[in-house]
């Protein structure tokens, strides 16, 4: 499985890198997550510069797509020709969106009028948007879910592997991140939030 996380200058670092990380537990059963983004290079909200593994393009052909986070979202947002750049498929691919990711999301016409979840720093742009923004840090409908705050990206994480691979796989890659003697409790809690989503099939 291929998985791009799209990265943008302003990034927040917990968004992309968090997500990557657990979804990079998978790397024995051949999958990988990719930092992708529309530059060679690009520059956190705290000033940390990372270079790309993949163009923002490479979304088009990944499995699954993470779309993260950042300060400069809204400016993303109005960009007509970034986001001309960005083709994402729901029939064949799995999509998540962290925060302001759920922004980009929206104005991509995959959220339509279903609920969605973003942080209550971008609350008030995605409503603006359009979206009916709820009050959970993670909801999916088929294949494109939605998270809120910044460590829910756990919850994306967790819910591509479970869609892809199956709950026990998610719940290992949960568990090896997980705090030392929270464990149980941390990977209880992350499969509650992202159990209800899964459905009876694993998608291909």
């Amino acid at each position: 499985m291929q998985i791009a996380v799209l990265t943008f200058d302003g990034y927040n670092e917990l968004d992309s890198f968090v997500a990557a990380a657990i979804l990079n537990r998978m790397h024995g059963a051949g999958w990988k997550a990719h930092i992708a983004a529309p530059t060679p290079l690009v520059t956190s909200m705290n000033g940390v510069t990372v270079e790309r593994q993949k163009p923002i393009e490479f979304a088009r052909e990944a499995d699954a797509v993470i779309i993260g986070s950042g300060i400069r979202t809204r400016e993303i947002a109005a960009d007509p020709a970034m986001l001309a750049r960005i083709k994402l498929d729901p029939a064949r691919q799995l999509i998540g969106a962290q925060c302001s990711g759920t922004l980009l999301l929206a104005k991509l016409g995959l959220v339509g009028d279903l609920p969605a979840c973003t942080d209550l720093t971008t609350k008030p742009w995605v409503i603006e948007a359009g979206v009916n923004v709820i009050d959970a840090p993670f909801v999916a409908h088929g294949n494109v879910a939605t998270a809120g705050g910044c460590l829910a990206s756990q919850y994306l994480a967790a819910w591509i592997i479970a869609r892809l691979a199956g709950e026990r796989q998610a719940e290992e890659a949960l568990h090896y991140v997980a705090p030392v003697g929270e464990k149980d409790v941390y990977v209880d809690r992350a499969m509650a939030a992202v159990r209800p989503f899964l459905g009876a099939a694993v998608a291909v």
